[in-house]
């Protein structure tokens, strides 16, 4: 990495508006992922829900071996945690598992059980947000798969965009796709998804926080469902 090319507000500005220019979903995906590993290598990763395995097959071709960081909370979906194993078995990435210094049951002994109900933005913080700080601490740009058309609170999402929080640039690289977009790349690739998708889970988080959703709801409505919370802190 050059000085030039150091993670600033400017230079995720100038590179939002060179590939937000490109037309194709794909080919923009491809090019911001191409240019990310051509700038900073192994110093760039992405982050995986293991909901499927669109984004580790895209930067995988641009950037085989890329580090692929899955938050393993302890209270995934057991589908999930399948899910990563055959993402990591069919795919040329490197899997970076992150857990948070406590178990479930040592948490417990000192939160009381079933944090998650009581205090869900505590539980994200010392599950996911803490944990992916730790593990991107040494990195200097991170991907998501963060895409605008899943909620109001993502509609403004920009494809390469400066994390002034960890101090990165944070590339989503699939900001503008749709649904549609999705699907046709998955079906034309034979993507690994997870089985829980098809039992109408649109967005898969934690198995205690996340439920299915109905046909024509916000495809995040089922993550913290009853309450105001709608993200778990990382993407803010």
């Amino acid at each position: 990495m050059t000085t030039a090319l150091r993670p600033t507000p400017l230079l995720a500005q100038a590179a939002d508006a060179w590939f937000d220019g490109i037309a194709d979903p794909v080919e923009q995906a491809l090019a911001v992922l191409r240019w990310v590993g051509d700038t900073y290598g192994d110093a760039f990763a992405i982050t995986s829900s293991m909901s499927d395995g669109l984004l580790s097959h895209l930067a995988s071709e641009a950037l085989p071996g890329v580090h692929v960081i899955f938050l393993d909370t302890g209270y995934h979906f057991a589908e999930t945690l399948g899910t990563r194993d055959w993402i990591t078995s069919v795919l040329p990435i490197t899997l970076v598992n992150v857990t948070a210094p406590q178990t479930v049951a040592e948490q417990d002994a000192v939160h009381g059980t079933q944090l998650h109900d009581r205090d869900p933005d505590l539980c994200c913080s010392l599950r996911k947000v803490q944990p992916l700080a730790e593990a991107l601490a040494g990195y200097i740009a991170w991907g998501s798969g963060v895409r605008r058309d899943e909620s109001p609170s993502r509609a403004g999402t920009r494809i390469v965009d400066f994390d002034a929080k960890r101090g990165m640039l944070k590339i989503n690289p699939l900001a503008a796709w749709t649904q549609d977009d999705v699907d046709a790349y998955v079906a034309r690739y034979e993507i690994p998804v997870n089985p829980l998708v098809e039992l109408g889970f649109a967005s898969i988080g934690c198995a205690p926080c996340t439920r299915a959703v109905a046909p024509g709801e916000d495809p995040r409505a089922g993550r913290w469902a009853g309450s105001s919370k709608t993200e778990c802190g990382i993407h803010l």
